[in-house]
């Protein structure tokens, strides 16, 4: 099972804008959580077409399958 932790952003224009960082630890908590994006916030690491991240939103992780069938 593959996971991704999403940290989902609200920018100046009011968008939402989405990090996907593969294979998050599985302990992390919510307070870690929310100092990163507040980190990623006031760092102004990313720009989206919408202005800079100005909001958190919301974390979530998904999970898909994955079944190789061939690999070359």
């Amino acid at each position: 099972m593959e996971t991704t932790l999403q940290l989902i952003f609200r920018n100046e224009e009011g968008s939402l804008f989405t990090i996907n960082l593969p294979f998050p630890k599985e302990d992390l908590t919510e307070a870690q959580l929310a100092a990163a994006m507040d980190e990623v916030i006031a760092k102004n690491i990313f720009r989206s077409t919408g202005g800079p991240l100005v909001q958190k939103v919301r974390v979530r992780k998904t999970a898909r399958e994955v079944t190789e069938l061939v690999s070359f």
